[in-house]
């Protein structure tokens, strides 16, 4: 137990002091500029993802994490470092990913979805919705805070989950407190006003990072809890990406139409919105954990757990911003 509070500590403090250091070295130099899609200020570089992308592959090669997605990490990071300075087409990208992705897949059990599907359909539908969620990640870094909170309620929620489910140590436990660490030193340079933001070169490793966590929950028998910590992201992002293809957008094109941006619009503070989505995944996290502690009503806090979702999408998108009523 020592071994795991030690690593967690340290990956704060690498990513805390790391990141401080990145923002030394790219002050003032457009090296990693602010994309299209993000409310970010202008001049606040990004990249610094980077920095949690190897302190998480260090300190996950201490507790014998798999190898094969500490190299999909890797092959992500590099071509998304490669893309923050080059143009690469879009489908090279996905090619890429979809390479990432398989090969901790290959290896996995697939048994997450119905045993009348054959398994290299399995793995194929679970592969792409893999590399969807990879890219909702990065388009959900758009605000200040944002995904670092979301990388922390989900690690948190996975360590929290299977300390309560009695099955200490594992390697969930062991990860998942090891991304919520990392994430925590993070946010202390990326909340509002952001000194630096993730990126591509972040954003991409670990949205797929995340994902196989909340694989390998699934498999492990997790499998509403799984569903139910990234219901803010998943919605959030889905929603808007199939909106903007019904209305013929470019549904890989920059752009601010998530209801986490409309929110910003409308007036309120990144603080503020990203205090509200913390709000909601407190309440995935405890829903979750209630899925373990009682399976039968694992079905109804699923639906909780989504309608609570669309019920804040509703308000960013439809409610008028009131000083008054910031959330503390």
């Amino acid at each position: 137990m020592t071994f795991y509070i030690t690593l967690g500590i340290a990956a704060f403090l690498f990513v805390l002091l790391g990141t401080r250091i990145f923002i030394l070295a790219v002050r003032d130099r457009q090296i990693f500029p602010a994309n299209a899609h993000s409310k970010h200020i202008a001049r606040t570089p990004g990249g610094g993802g980077i920095v949690i992308v190897f302190t998480l592959i260090i300190c996950l090669a201490q507790v014998d994490f798999n190898y094969s997605s500490i190299f999909s990490m890797l092959m992500l990071a590099a071509i998304s470092l490669l893309a923050d300075q080059i143009s690469i087409p879009r489908i090279s990208k996905i090619f890429a990913q979809a390479i990432a992705v398989s090969i901790p897949l290959s290896a996995m059990d697939a048994s997450v979805l119905p045993h009348f599907i054959p398994i290299w359909l399995s793995k194929t539908l679970i592969g792409i919705l893999w590399i969807w969620f990879i890219n909702l990640f990065k388009f959900m870094d758009g605000i200040d805070g944002l995904s670092s909170i979301v990388m922390v309620s989900i690690g948190a929620g996975l360590c929290m989950m299977v300390v309560i489910a009695g099955n200490f140590p594992h390697i969930l436990f062991t990860s998942g407190f090891i991304v919520a660490c990392a994430a925590a030193g993070f946010i202390w340079w990326n909340w509002q006003p952001a000194k630096i933001f993730m990126g591509e070169v972040g954003s991409i490793p670990i949205g797929f990072l995340c994902f196989y966590l909340l694989l390998l929950a699934a498999t492990s028998g997790y499998m509403y809890a799984a569903c139910i910590l990234p219901a803010y992201y998943f919605c959030d992002g889905s929603i808007t990406v199939i909106r903007r293809f019904c209305k013929g957008k470019k549904i890989f094109a920059p752009h601010n139409d998530h209801y986490y941006q409309k929110a910003v619009r409308s007036g309120r503070s990144h603080a503020s919105v990203v205090r509200y989505v913390l709000g909601i995944n407190l309440l995935l996290v405890m829903l979750a954990i209630l899925s373990i502690l009682n399976p039968e009503s694992a079905p109804i806090n699923l639906a909780t757990a989504y309608t609570t979702v669309f019920i804040l999408l509703g308000f960013f998108a439809h409610t008028p911003h009131d000083p008054q009523h910031e959330p503390l």
